[in-house]
């Protein structure tokens, strides 16, 4: 159940633009992202999406991919083209050439339907994160993924104020992810210089922080497999 949201927006919140053609699940996203803070308009086509687009701005474009008319896809190649507007697709379509295509699109990231609610909220937040200046990101120290908080300098981290145990390496690869927040990082550049630095060698690695970052390691939430390319972490 999503709960609704007793207090006003704030002036600042950033505006999504959500197009499918599934009612219910317009309805469902509009809640829920309002509910965290979003400013929602809801278009059942892309025909309605570009009518709204040349009146209002967006920040993130949310775009089902298999629409009546003209497809997600077709959509979001034209919106690359002609203005720098984030777009997350939403996707029944499990085949990787579809994903490629979209990505050649100038898609900034897919989600699965059927979707996890929380982690579609992590996406959207990254994806934003990604289009904020360099400084900003490069002030943050600390990062946080559910109850735990990862500090940059001192490289520490810490669940609900209880420290947690890191190898060198650990540490290091959380380094690394939190200077590419939201961005896959291939296998090839997590390999140390050492003969442990095998691809096979960082699957256990990232196994093995899964377990103190994640709730439930094998479904991880932060954390992310990036089918053929690597790895990627997202925070709150």
């Amino acid at each position: 159940m999503i709960a609704e949201r007793s207090e006003p927006l704030a002036d600042n919140a950033p505006h999504v633009l959500v197009v499918d053609d599934d009612q219910k699940i317009r309805a469902l996203l509009g809640r829920f992202l309002t509910s965290n803070g979003f400013r929602v308009t809801e278009a059942a086509d892309a025909a309605t999406a570009r009518a709204f687009m040349r009146g209002l701005a967006f920040d993130l474009v949310l775009l089902d991919v298999m629409m009546p008319g003209e497809c997600g896809l077709t959509l979001a190649r034209d919106l690359k083209s002609t203005r720098p507007v984030p777009i997350c697709m939403l996707t029944a379509l499990a085949d990787a050439e579809d994903r490629i295509t979209g990505l050649e699109a100038g898609v900034d990231d897919y989600v699965s339907k059927p979707f996890e609610p929380r982690e579609l909220l992590l996406r959207l937040r990254n994806i934003l994160r990604r289009g904020q200046t360099p400084a900003s990101t490069s002030s943050r120290d600390e990062i946080r993924m559910g109850g735990c908080v990862f500090s940059i300098t001192r490289g520490e981290l810490k669940r609900d104020d209880e420290a947690i145990k890191l190898t060198e390496r650990e540490r290091d690869l959380l380094r690394l992810f939190a200077q590419r927040i939201g961005v896959a990082v291939p296998r090839h550049e997590l390999s140390s210089d050492d003969s442990t630095g095998s691809e096979r060698a960082i699957d256990v690695q990232i196994n093995r922080l899964r377990r103190k970052i994640e709730t439930d390691p094998s479904n991880p939430v932060y954390l992310q497999t990036v089918r053929g390319k690597g790895y990627i972490l997202y925070i709150d």
